[in-house]
């Protein structure tokens, strides 16, 4: 990741207590980026409370924004907001029809994201959830999918012109592909608008990809992108509309992607931010969580600090999966300078 900014220009890096970092593990209600249980570690700091938790499949190398992104929120206060509440898209997990219409009515959401291609053959299944959600949300409701790149081109276009068909007129199709050249080829390909998402937050350097040729909408997610400073910086230079989504986290990082969503000169879509309700729990009181009200959520003026009894509660009781965190938080400081 090129041109990051350095975790000690975030303020009193050394008042960061690394050491007692605490480690959760939360179950989600369904299977989802193959996860079944969303790991992570809160840092506290003199700003509060910031969180680390990229997913195991980065690396060490590729952690190190998601550790800025939570060293900043801890360090730092947000940045001016230039608007108090942020519109939300629910997510609906690859999950049969009857469940995808429950999750939708249920919201409170007009716009919906729509998981698919889960597995090779689950085109059937994928329209089939499409369909469930048009009907959930009628038809002033939006609808996009999210195929996390696992599509090649041909399958691409053949998929989306059909799941287009079924939600009565797709909003955009999320990353459908890996490559911007791919994506570049299905948005010559299909009628429905294409989003980078992938492309630019795995970059070598998301401030310098190219995806206006390939996209038409950027989905910008501040954890993994180094903060919410940095995430404006991206934002910006994609040049495009942008969506700002979870990167599953709990409250306490939730409460960057709102600052940084609510930072934006624009925001022209529903945001991804309504991914509690992927979650069996949190690690903030009840009543405190980030969770919509009527399709929206605010924008707090501070992240939430966690709760004693819900951290007793979603604590990593698993000693050997805990010191795996610990160590893992060191390498990345190290490679940080933190």
């Amino acid at each position: 990741m090129g041109a990051l900014i350095k975790p000690w220009q975030h303020g009193p890096v050394a008042d960061l207590d690394f050491a007692g970092a605490l480690v959760y593990a939360i179950p989600l209600r369904t299977r989802f980026r193959g996860i079944t249980v969303r790991e992570g570690m809160l840092i506290e700091g003199p700003a509060g409370w910031g969180e680390f938790c990229p997913f195991a499949d980065y690396d060490d190398a590729e952690s190190v924004p998601w550790l800025q992104a939570a060293v900043e929120q801890a360090t730092l206060p947000p940045p001016a907001p230039v608007r108090d509440l942020i519109p939300v898209n629910c997510t609906v997990p690859a999950v049969g029809p009857e469940r995808a219409h429950e999750i939708v009515a249920a919201s409170g959401c007009t716009t919906a994201k729509v998981k698919v291609a889960d597995h090779a053959d689950s085109l059937a299944e994928d329209l089939a959830r499409v369909e469930a959600v048009r009907a959930a949300l009628g038809a002033a409701g939006r609808v996009r999918v999210d195929a996390n790149a696992v599509w090649d081109v041909d399958t691409a276009v053949r998929s989306l012109r059909l799941l287009d068909r079924a939600a009565g007129g797709l909003e955009y199709a999320e990353q459908p592909c890996r490559t911007l050249e791919e994506l570049a080829a299905v948005r010559r390909a299909v009628d429905v608008p294409i989003a980078a998402d992938e492309s630019i937050r795995r970059a070598d350097d998301p401030l310098r990809v190219a995806v206006a040729g390939a996209a038409d909408v950027a989905v910008i997610k501040g954890t993994p992108l180094g903060g919410v400073r940095r995430a404006l910086r991206v934002a910006e230079a994609a040049g495009l509309p942008c969506v700002v989504s979870s990167a599953l986290e709990t409250s306490v990082g939730l409460a960057g992607q709102l600052a940084l969503a609510g930072a934006l000169p624009e925001l022209p879509y529903a945001c991804g931010l309504g991914t509690l309700s992927l979650f069996t729990g949190d690690v903030v009181a009840d009543g405190a969580g980030l969770r919509p009200l009527g399709g929206s959520l605010p924008v707090p003026a501070a992240p939430p600090s966690p709760d004693p009894p819900k951290l007793a509660e979603f604590r990593l009781t698993d000693a050997k999966r805990e010191q795996w965190w610990r160590d893992r938080l060191s390498r990345v400081r190290a490679l940080a300078s933190v």
